[in-house]
This record gives C-alpha cells, structure tokens and sequence, in this order.
C-alpha cells in the first residue's frame, strides 16, 4: 500500500443552498489523499496498475466543474466514489473540499468537509 496526495487542487463552480452562489460562482479547493493497493506497479515502474494522477485530476475537475451540489459534503463524496470507482487500485479516498467564501455571518477563512470512502 501506498499513498498518493493531491493537495489544493483548484477550480471554479457553483455549489451551494443560496442562490447567489450558483449565480455567482465561487473557487473552490480540493485535496485528496488516496490509499492504494500497489500490486506489481511500483516494483515493475509502470504506470499499469497504479492511480495516474492527471487522469484523478481531470475527474475531479469534472466533478467539481460539473452540476450544482447544494451540500459540499455530497461533492466530496461524489468525487471519492467517482475515484474509487475509475481506479480498482483505490482501497481508501479521503475528499476534503474547502469553500472559502461560505455565506455564514462572520469572519472565517473557509469552511472545509472531509469525506471518507472505503471499499
């Protein structure tokens, strides 16, 4: 087993309860920590067998660019599955989305979930 780390992967989207948010949109960050089973990969070199993680960014960014969630949580979760589900090798995802501009009243620098997802 070993683990890969995609941190504070950025995009634009239009997640949230108000409507404002989905009018305006918003940046959006997302880490992700992924558990993988590393079966021959690491000892053969290949890339055959393992998570490649420009195809993981590239899912992410269509999850998190794609339709309107109302809950950040329901988005993280939607995108350990989406992961976990493209590569077999994923035996645990943890999803964190941070939304700095969270509508609370209040001063805060952003309002993060952590999802985990296990098969």
């Amino acid at each position: 087993m070993y683990t890969i780390r995609m941190m504070n992967c950025a995009f634009f989207a239009h997640h949230g309860v108000f409507d404002e948010e989905e009018k305006l949109g918003q940046r959006f960050y997302v880490d992700a920590v992924l558990t993988v089973d590393a079966g021959n990969a690491l000892e053969n070199d290949s890339i055959e067998g393992t998570v490649h993680y420009g195809i993981a960014f590239k899912l992410i960014e269509k999850i998190v660019t794609g339709k309107r969630r109302y809950l950040i949580e329901t988005l993280a979760l939607d995108i350990a599955k989406a992961l976990s589900n493209h590569f077999k090798q994923i035996k645990r995802a943890e999803i964190t989305v941070r939304k700095p501009h969270a509508p609370v009243a209040g001063v805060l620098d952003f309002v993060e979930v952590v999802v985990v997802h296990e098969q």
